[in-house]
């Protein structure tokens, strides 16, 4: 099968190969899952499990790419849950080969079943920002409607998720980004926009839930922001402030599949719009990731025509 390769960690996307590689094998409780869209997330290839396993022994050559929409070909032993034929979409495990290749296998918990109005492009595009996302604000920010959320990089792929849930919630949600992202930002359902390049990030006042995807000063001045018992979520490592008299969590985002549904459900329904910037085949892949001008949105892999 055809699948993007990386073996050197310091080489970056610029390290990346087309090549051929054997079909996957489904072990017990996986499926196989022919691919028809696939999404990447670029910083993957600076995370441990792209090129080691879990007891830290090289993996290489590994295939990167962990979002992931298609139809089960084939079922392990004792897998349950999926059938042959199944349209599907999920995130796939960090430390085995991922999704930028024809062919995958995966467990079969961290799929979800897809719709058949609903695009495989689409649903390429919604498991890592959708579901963290989804987490960030009601797992560990435990969000309530009449609560205010600051909302970082509101018109990137995670952070229009976050905007669009929060909303959905009934908080109020402000977001930030730079000045060509102000509107971009309020279409997904910001009620306020910060120019962080320009505005006081300071002038929004007290807020219940600050959703971190920056880091670094940006989140130093965000911990000051937060309310007695608010929460400050990043998914950008430790954190290296915390609120006065808040929390402060930082996670790595996880499948589940109850959660993939209920994202999916609200596509169907129009409540949760995808943020797809670039789709690009696999052929072409490796030239759309390392192209140098800035791209607005989720860049997705359209595997299969």
């Amino acid at each position: 099968m055809k699948a993007i390769v990386v073996t050197d960690q310091a080489a970056g996307t610029a390290g990346m190969k087309l090549a051929e590689r054997p079909e996957p094998q489904a072990a017990i409780n996986d499926v196989v899952v022919q691919i028809h869209a696939s999404g990447f997330v670029p910083t993957e290839l600076t995370w441990p499990p792209t090129w080691t396993d879990r007891r830290d022994r090289d993996r290489t050559p590994s295939i990167p790419g962990h979002e992931l929409a298609g139809v089960v070909t084939s079922l392990g032993y004792g897998t349950t849950g999926l059938s042959v034929g199944q349209r599907v979409f999920g995130l796939a495990d960090w430390y085995r080969d991922g999704s930028l290749a024809e062919y995958v296998a995966i467990e079969a918990r961290n799929l979800a079943p897809l719709p058949g109005d609903v695009d495989f492009t689409v649903a390429a595009s919604l498991p890592i920002s959708g579901l963290t996302a989804w987490q960030g604000l009601f797992e560990h920010g435990r969000l309530r409607a009449g609560q205010s959320v600051l909302a970082h990089g509101a018109a990137g792929a995670v952070g229009s998720m976050v905007t669009q849930l929060a909303r959905e919630a009934g908080a109020h949600v402000i977001g930030t980004g730079r000045a060509a992202d102000r509107q971009k930002a309020l279409d997904f359902g910001a009620k306020e926009f910060v120019d962080l390049e320009n505005d006081a990030l300071e002038d929004v006042g007290r807020v219940d839930l600050v959703f971190d995807v920056i880091g670094g000063d940006i989140q130093k001045r965000s911990a000051g922001l937060i309310r007695a018992g608010g929460t400050l979520v990043s998914i950008v490592g430790p954190t290296e402030a915390r609120p006065a008299d808040g929390l402060a969590v930082d996670f790595v985002v996880e499948s589940d599949r109850a959660q993939l549904s209920e994202i999916v459900r609200r596509v169907r329904d129009g409540r949760l719009r995808t943020n797809i910037g670039i789709v690009s085949t696999l052929d072409e892949a490796v030239a759309t990731f390392n192209a140098t001008e800035r791209r607005n949105g989720k860049t997705v892999i359209r595997v299969r025509p």
